[in-house]
Order: structure tokens, then sequence, then C-alpha cells
């Protein structure tokens, strides 16, 4: 069984066990969730006056920088089996450089999709679940086995996203059933954008990308 290298993969891996590491080993969790979460209601222009806190890094910019924060290693390590499993993959289907982007977007589409749903939270959101979520997305649209029609004027690629999007919904709703009891505690709505991205970009980075071929 052939498996790809993926150098961006195991980068992005190592950056976030180091990241993770390095804030565990100093006691500096609170202050890099504070800092560097992403706060829905910092996005709204809502929480604008910050002095007291010091340092913050800037609301466009913690989509990104809370990809890279976790709470805990059963978090961190949950993300990073699923990105080592399915990253590969799609970094070999898009190149390093598109499945970078293809990353970054997702973690903008997570962040945006949980401040559409909790405009107001001041509950801050971390992890690269919703960037990995985008990798998924991307994974499944890829080596899905099983054959869509077309419904009426749908074409089927985008019957194949229309299910598998369902089909992630279900999926999240479950998970946060069964783990909590209600969907407190678990960023479904970014786990949803994110899976969602991936669904929607890959195909126009996949023309892209062989756009000379």
């Amino acid at each position: 069984m052939h498996i790809p290298a993926g150098k961006l993969t195991n980068g992005l891996i190592i950056a976030n066990v180091v990241i993770f590491l390095l804030i565990w080993i100093f006691g500096w969790e609170q202050e890099a969730v504070l800092r560097g979460g992403m706060f829905p209601v910092r996005l709204s222009g809502e929480l604008t006056d910050l002095s007291a806190y010091g340092w913050m890094v800037p609301a466009w910019l913690t989509p990104l920088s809370s990809a890279f924060l976790h709470s805990g290693f059963v978090h961190l390590g949950f993300n990073m089996v699923m990105l080592l499993f399915c990253g590969r993959y799609v970094e070999e289907a898009l190149g390093p450089q598109l499945m970078a982007l293809l990353y970054v977007a997702g973690a903008y589409a997570a962040a945006f999709a949980e401040f559409a749903a909790h405009r107001d939270s001041m509950v801050p959101i971390i992890g690269a679940s919703g960037a990995i979520s985008a990798i998924l997305g991307a994974y499944a649209l890829l080596f899905a086995r099983n054959r869509v029609d077309a419904v009426g004027p749908i074409p089927s690629h985008i019957v194949r996203i229309i299910w598998l999007t369902l089909a992630w919904i279900a999926i999240q709703l479950m998970i946060g059933f069964a783990t909590r009891g209600s969907l407190q505690g678990i960023a479904i709505f970014a786990h949803i954008g994110g899976f969602v991205a991936g669904l929607v970009l890959t195909r126009p980075l996949l023309e892209w990308r062989f756009r000379s071929a």
C-alpha cells in the first residue's frame, strides 16, 4: 500500500505538537487561549477594549492562530491522527501549496461558521479540527468509491457534495449528543463549515493544479 510522504502534512503535525508541548511545559494554557483563541464576539467587533489583557492576536488572525491551540493530549492526538491519515493523500492530489490554501480556508470557514451561529459568544474556539475538516471533506470527495447519479438538472458531483454534507452534519450532531448530551462544548458548526469548504474548494483547486495538463 502506497502512503504518500506528505511533507506539508508532516510539517503541520510537527508544528501543532511543538506548539502544544511548549504551552503545556511552561503552563501557558490559559494565556494562549485568551490571546490566540477565536472568540466570536471579537469578530463581531463588539469586544474592542482589550487593554486590560495586554497583547492579543488581531481578531482577523485568530481563526488561524486558534487552529494551533489544543485543550489537551486527547484533543491534539485525535486531530493529528485524522490529519496524518487523510492529509497525505489530499496533499498528493492537490500539491502542498494548494493543500496549504485549503487548510487555511478551512480554518477561516470553520471560524466564520461558528461566528454565524454564535455571534455574541465569549467562549473561545480552539483546535485544528475546523481546518482538518476541510481536509476530510477533500478526502471524502476525492476518494469516495460509491457511484452517485445526477438528480434531474443537478450534476452528479453536486449531488455527491450534498450527500456528503448531510452525512457530515448528521455525524457531528450524533457526536455532540453522545459526548455531552447537548451541542454545548463541541464546535459543531466549525466542523461543518470546514468540511463544506473542503467539499466546495477541492474541485476548483484540482482544476487549477492541472489547468495546463
